[in-house]
């Protein structure tokens, strides 16, 4: 992939969880191609630390934060509201925060917490702006999801995991319904000039599982060393997906190491799709 400087001149993009890992390496690559770069994280001051380090790294000055808490709904669609009051459009999309959890808990409005910050919060603010997307076409939007989804059981009658719960469960339920989601989004927006992608990124070494503490967290940073990929090897595809020209065409695919290739059953069911989209519009009030 040859992607130089100024390739994504005038092109808006937002990033969600991009104060670190994937998602701040990938608002570094899509900066150094003079992209304006839009960063989200939950804690002020850490956007405001890695705007200017972006700024710094890259001479790229068009580079902003928005704070939002997504384990909030309210704090979500405040997101999608200040974007659009700064922005009248946007490009590119990247749904990249996520939470790893290793006992169950709620969020703010009394979901699971992995499936609300996961999926729900980024169905509902993807949903929000849409307008903005397909006004701005072409655009694309890139849902990071986990080669874990394959490790999923959907249960539509317990989503929130209140009779049963466990950690490998609940993140691989949260990361299956991203790709699920992506499969109907791409669906509903076919033949708008809009694509919609999803992608693992790979065992990286992040901060995701990382607020857990005592044996998870060591486990997972012992992980990381060994078998762990850097953030810019997590985030290749991520950048290819959101500016290569190779994909300005290609919707409705997971992607791994740039190719295209196989989800789970279950995440290809296209009637469990469909129920998933009603399930969680429902839930956010859409």
């Amino acid at each position: 992939m040859r992607l130089t400087q100024n390739s994504l001149k005038d092109r808006i993009c937002l990033i969600t969880g991009a104060t670190s890992g994937i998602g701040k390496a990938t608002a570094v690559a899509l900066a150094r191609m003079d992209a304006t770069v839009v960063v989200h994280g939950r804690n002020r001051q850490k956007c405001e630390t890695t705007v200017n380090a972006i700024r710094k790294e890259t001479g790229n000055q068009q580079v902003e934060a928005l704070v939002a808490d997504l384990a909030s709904l309210q704090d979500t669609r405040r997101l999608a509201q200040e974007f659009a009051a700064r922005h009248s459009q946007l490009h590119i999309l990247v749904n990249n925060a996520g939470l790893s959890l290793r006992l169950r808990k709620e969020s703010t409005d009394g979901f699971e917490l992995m499936f609300a910050v996961n999926h729900l919060a980024h169905f509902l603010l993807t949903n929000l702006l849409l307008d903005t997307i397909v006004g701005s076409a072409p655009a694309r939007i890139i849902n990071v999801s986990s080669g874990l989804h394959r490790y999923a059981k959907m249960d539509f009658s317990d989503l929130q995991m209140m009779r049963k719960f466990s950690a490998m469960r609940g993140y691989g339920v949260s990361k299956a319904a991203n790709v699920m989601f992506t499969y109907e989004l791409a669906r509903r927006v076919a033949g708008r000039n809009v694509t919609v992608n999803a992608i693992n990124p790979g065992m990286t070494a992040t901060n995701i599982g990382m607020e857990e503490g005592g044996v998870f967290s060591a486990t997972k940073k012992l992980m990381d060393r060994v078998m762990g990929r850097s953030a810019e090897q997590g985030a290749d595809t991520v950048v290819f997906l959101a500016a290569s020209p190779e994909v300005s065409a290609v919707s409705g695919k997971y992607f791994e190491n740039r190719k295209a290739v196989s989800s789970s059953a279950i995440t290809r069911d296209k009637a469990a799709c469909s129920r998933l989209w009603d399930i969680s519009a429902k839930l956010v009030g859409l």
